[in-house]
């Protein structure tokens, strides 16, 4: 079973500074279709303007992973961290018990392109934690980004999940398998994929009740892939 969220449905704000896309109901954007996927509750695209951001604000009880895709974010928590998270570079915030934090575009030029995925943890009240890694993309392949236990480089996370980024050429077919009781939510970043349905750049992909997930870019394509419990 497969179910589509295409990129204009999401829910869409402009507040001018920040352009934000919502996959799934957040902050005053609420729709009682989309409130999550499984255990992921937050698929955000955001666009922040030069020299603009999010002030200090607090979070509980999440994991929180950030991918940049062009610019620069600066990050400042109360753990004490202070870094910048450049383009292709990922970021891990396990919020637990309370963490604040901001986030800011330093550039005064160029906008910062990211997005944001927030995953429920496998329990609550863990101590806050932060990582940041820049990682090596596989071409035509999967490249692991969040894992359990981060094997293979990835980040750590507190729940059973996979999220992995693809980058596929024209033409390239490959196919994931999906485990008994497992799920995908599929993120089209840029250009065009077939999964027995036409995915364009910002569409969204469910599936459920399926033993494998056979990906065709009919383009250039990079695009995120959570496997789920």
């Amino acid at each position: 079973m497969m179910q589509l969220r295409k990129a204009g449905e999401r829910g869409q704000r402009d507040f001018g500074w920040l352009q934000a896309n919502h996959s799934f109901s957040f902050g005053d954007y609420y729709d009682p279709e989309h409130m999550g996927f499984r255990v992921l509750r937050v698929i955000n695209e955001d666009v922040v303007q030069a020299g603009k951001g999010f002030g200090t604000h607090p979070h509980r009880n999440m994991e929180i992973i950030t991918c940049v895709l062009s610019g620069t974010l600066e990050h400042k928590d109360s753990l004490g961290n202070g870094s910048q998270i450049a383009a292709d570079e990922v970021q891990r915030i396990t919020a637990g018990r309370g963490i604040t934090h901001s986030e800011f575009n330093p550039s005064e030029e160029e906008q910062t392109h990211l997005y944001q995925i927030w995953i429920e943890p496998d329990r609550s009240g863990r101590e806050p934690e932060y990582e940041q890694k820049k990682l090596t993309y596989a071409e035509d392949a999967l490249t692991l980004v969040a894992s359990p236990a981060g094997r293979d480089g990835s980040l750590t996370i507190h729940q059973d999940v996979c999220l992995y980024r693809g980058r596929l050429s024209a033409g390239t077919r490959l196919v994931h398998p999906i485990g008994a009781g497992r799920h995908l939510w599929l993120q089209c970043i840029t250009g065009e994929l077939d999964c027995g349905m036409r995915i364009q750049e910002s569409d969204g992909l469910a599936v459920s009740e399926e033993s494998s997930l056979e990906i065709v870019a009919q383009e250039d394509v990079d695009f995120l892939l959570c496997d789920l419990p």
